[in-house]
C-alpha cells in the first residue's frame, strides 16, 4: 500500500513538473497595433517586421533555449480598441511584454495600464513626448516628436536654404500637432520665419482654401507633418495650385511611394532608416523582408523588427523574461540595430540619428525614396 502510495505521489509530481514545463516552455510576446482601418498599411508592415523577426529568432534556436510565441491583435487605430486588445493579452494569454501600439494615442491609451500592472511596452512608432511620461516600464523604438520636429526645421533652414516657411497640419492631431511646434520652434532658431500657418481637421478631403493662403504667402518650403494617405490628398491639391517648392514631412510619409504619383517630387522627409543604406545589418533587413513579402520594408517594419530583437537582447542579457528583469536589462540597451546605434536616456526614449530621404523616381520609372543625409542627436 505505501509504495501504491508512493508511486502515485511521484506520478503526480512528475506530472506537476510537467505541466510547469509546459507552460513557461515559450516566451509570450504581445503585438497590438491596426492590422485593418485607416493606418492598416502601417499596421501591416510592422506586423511583418515582428514576424520576420520573430522566425529569424526561432529559427536561430530561440531566446535561452525557448521558442517566442507571438500573439498579435488588432486594434484597428482605435485607443478603446488598444485598450481591449492589451486586457486580452495581459488578462487570457498571460502576456507581460508587448510590442505596440503603433499610432501615439494608441500607445497612450495603454501604457498607464502597462506600468500599473508592471507589463513591459515597446512602443515601435509611436512619436508623442507623452508616452513614457507613463513609468519605467513603458519604452519607444523610435525617435519622439521634439526630436523629428527639430530634424525636419533645421534640414528645411540648413539644407534647403530656406528662409520662409508654410505648415499646414492636422489641428485635431496630437503627432501632427507636436511635430509643427518643434519644426516651428526649430526653424526659426535657424533664423527662419514662418510665414503661413494653417490647421485642418482629420478626415477633410478639401485643402483648397487653405492652399490658397500659402500660395499667397509665397513660401521656400511647406511643411506636412501628417500620414501618408492625408498628405498624399494634400499635394495633389497643392501642386495643383502651382506651388512647387520643396515640401518637407515626418515618418508618417513612409507609404508614399505606393499610394502617390509625381506630385511628391521634390519632397524629403525625416524617417527612422533608409533602405538603400551600405549599412550590412540594413542590407541583410531589407534582403530577408524582400524575400519573404516581396516588398521594399517601411520604417515600420524595420521598428517592428528591431523592438523584438531589442527584447531578445534583454532577455538573454536577463537570463529571464520575467518583466522587471526585462525592464531592468532593456534600460541598459547598447547596441546596433537597423535604425541604428541605440541606447535609452532617462525617459527610455532612443538617443540614435534621423535620416533625410527624398522622393524620386527610380530607374523603372516608379517612385522610391533614397537616402540623403543623417541628422544626429
Amino acid at each position: 500500500m505505501k509504495m501504491v502510495k508512493s508511486i502515485a505521489a511521484l506520478t503526480i509530481a512528475v506530472l506537476s513538473l510537467i505541466g510547469c514545463n509546459s507552460k513557461g516552455s515559450t516566451i509570450k510576446i504581445g503585438s497590438v497595433g491596426p492590422l485593418s482601418g485607416q493606418y492598416a498599411v502601417y499596421g501591416g508592415d510592422c506586423k511583418n517586421g515582428i514576424e520576420l523577426a520573430v522566425n529569424e529568432i526561432n529559427a536561430a534556436g530561440g531566446i535561452n533555449g525557448k521558442q517566442i510565441e507571438l500573439i498579435a491583435e488588432d486594434d484597428e487605430g482605435a485607443a478603446e480598441k488598444s485598450v481591449s486588445a492589451y486586457k486580452k493579452l495581459v488578462t487570457k494569454d498571460g502576456v507581460k511584454l508587448i510590442i505596440g501600439s503603433l499610432t501615439s494615442g494608441c500607445a497612450i491609451a495603454i501604457s498607464p495600464l502597462a506600468q500599473a500592472q508592471k507589463i513591459v511596452q515597446i512602443a515601435p512608432a509611436a512619436t508623442a513626448p507623452a508616452l513614457t511620461d507613463a513609468g519605467n516600464y513603458i519604452f519607444r523604438a523610435c525617435y519622439d516628436d521634439p526630436f523629428q520636429g527639430t530634424v525636419g526645421g533645421k534640414f528645411a533652414s540648413e539644407t534647403l536654404g530656406a528662409k520662409k516657411a508654410a505648415i499646414l497640419y492636422d489641428i485635431s492631431n496630437d503627432y501632427s500637432v507636436g511635430l509643427t511646434e518643434n519644426f516651428k520652434a526649430s526653424f526659426e532658431a535657424n533664423g527662419g520665419e514662418i510665414i503661413s500657418l494653417e490647421t485642418y481637421s482629420t478626415g477633410d478631403k478639401d485643402f483648397n482654401a487653405q492652399l490658397t493662403k500659402i500660395k499667397n504667402a509665397n513660401p521656400d518650403v511647406v511643411y506636412l507633418p501628417d500620414y501618408y494617405s492625408t498628405v498624399a490628398l494634400i499635394v495633389k491639391q497643392l501642386r495643383a495650385q502651382g506651388i512647387n517648392t520643396p515640401i518637407v514631412g515626418a515618418d508618417g510619409w513612409d507609404g508614399l511611394t505606393e499610394n502617390a504619383g509625381d506630385e511628391v517630387l521634390n519632397g524629403f522627409y525625416s524617417n527612422h532608416y533608409a533602405a538603400d543604406s551600405t549599412e550590412p545589418k540594413v542590407q541583410n533587413f531589407v534582403t530577408n523582408y524582400k524575400a519573404k513579402y516581396s516588398l521594399t520594408p517601411t520604417s515600420f517594419a524595420a521598428l517592428g523588427y528591431d523592438s523584438v530583437y531589442m527584447l531578445r537582447d534583454a532577455i538573454e542579457k536577463a537570463g529571464s523574461s520575467d518583466s522587471e528583469a526585462v525592464r531592468t536589462a532593456l534600460e541598459a540597451t547598447n547596441g546596433d540595430y537597423v535604425t541604428g546605434h541605440l541606447t535609452f536616456n532617462e525617459k527610455h526614449n532612443p538617443v540614435k540619428g534621423a535620416v533625410i530621404v527624398e522622393l524620386v523616381k527610380g530607374a523603372d520609372g516608379k517612385l522610391t525614396t533614397v537616402y540623403n543625409t543623417t541628422v544626429n542627436p
